[in-house]
């Protein structure tokens, strides 16, 4: 065997998806329809052929119109039935005589298919192809569990027509032929739809439109979003890079004299300690002398207090290592309720906590 094409194969896989997606726009619109109709439903106006070939008018109020209408050169003599038909749902309900009647027995699966069935055989039922004729059936009878039995009425298509056309001008919500069967039901054969009116098919068609629509905007969704993740992701490896030459040059990778730890080790070790600069003065200073203020600026030291001898308090501080230039900027002075004299002293530090 010879292999398919894979074109053939292509058009035969996008073919069963394009009639999978009308088969579900096509159930979607029509219960859609359904639903509304049932939920705001046009008034009925039905024009029943007579023997006669004059229409009687039926409507919810029967004193709206004559009770017969003539239908002559294709037109409907009634002056008022513009105004009874116009947004009505119409319903021409023709005589029997007028049809070809056909009895179809079928298996009793074919009752979910029983329209298309019909279509397709109706060029071998009737003598009109199915682009020719109006066709209709009536319900299924089951007849056991395994076949069921309906009634096919056709008729051809240029006689419905010219009643369609000639209600049409009228604007009507829908029209509707229709003709009875011996049992006494009626069977529809055609339904057309005004424009204003939601018409399955062209719901379907809109639902169609929506659903490629959405589809194009998810893929140009999921395009921008791949670009923008990896742009995203280039900043990123971006930023990662200049974080970590910044953290290199934090770490002085270079060893030199101004990478930013060698200026904080520097700086360690400039700054005087204030607690050495406190265990200096408790052992430089006499035991009979009390600090009763300290203040620590930069390399400079002031203290006040408390002593027996002010003046050799000077020559004590400049004797350490850690003290220089020592000075009086206050006076001393000299109280009856002091126990001695009160001094100001400031001196300048020099850092000693080089390792």
């Amino acid at each position: 065997m010879t292999a398919l094409p894979e074109s053939l194969c292509e058009m035969s896989s996008l073919d069963s998806l394009r009639a999978i997606l009308d088969t579900w726009t096509g159930t979607v619109a029509g219960t859609a329809v359904a639903g509304l109709e049932r939920m705001v439903s046009p008034r009925v106006v039905r024009l029943v052929e007579t023997e006669t070939g004059a229409f009687a008018l039926e409507t919810a109020k029967p004193e709206n119109g004559s009770k017969e209408i003539a239908f002559e050169d294709g037109k409907f003599a009634s002056p008022n039935l513009a105004q009874i038909v116009r947004g009505s749902r119409v319903e021409i309900v023709l005589r029997p005589a007028r049809f070809l009647f056909r009895p179809l027995e079928l298996p009793a699966r074919a009752a979910d298919f029983l329209e298309g069935i019909v279509r397709a055989q109706i060029d071998r039922l009737t003598p009109w192809s199915a682009g020719d004729a109006v066709f209709g059936c009536s319900a299924p009878v089951a007849h056991g569990s395994e076949s069921i039995t309906t009634e096919i009425a056709a008729a051809p298509r240029k006689l419905a027509m010219g009643y369609v056309e000639a209600v049409a001008p009228f604007h009507p919500a829908a029209i509707a032929v229709a003709t009875e069967t011996a049992e006494g039901g009626r069977i529809k054969v055609f339904e057309q739809r005004s424009r204003g009116a939601v018409d399955p098919a062209r719901l379907s068609r809109t639902l169609q439109l929506v659903l490629a629509f959405a589809a194009v905007a998810a893929v140009i969704g999921s395009v921008a979003a791949g670009y923008l993740a990896d742009s995203l992701s280039a900043q990123e490896s971006e930023l990662e890079r200049q974080i970590t030459q910044r953290r290199a040059a934090l770490r002085g990778a270079d060893g030199g004299e101004r990478s930013p730890l060698a200026q904080l080790e520097r700086r360690k070790y400039e700054t005087p300690a204030s607690v050495i600069v406190l265990e200096s003065l408790s052992r430089i200073l006499p035991d009979h002398t009390y600090v009763t203020e300290l203040h620590l600026a930069g390399n400079k030291l002031q203290i006040g207090g408390i002593t027996r001898d002010a003046p050799s308090l000077i020559p004590l501080i400049e004797q350490s290592q850690h003290f220089t230039r020592a000075t009086f900027y206050a006076p001393t002075t000299r109280s009856s309720s002091d126990p001695g004299e009160r001094f100001h002293i400031e001196a300048q530090i020099e850092p000693r906590n080089v390792p």
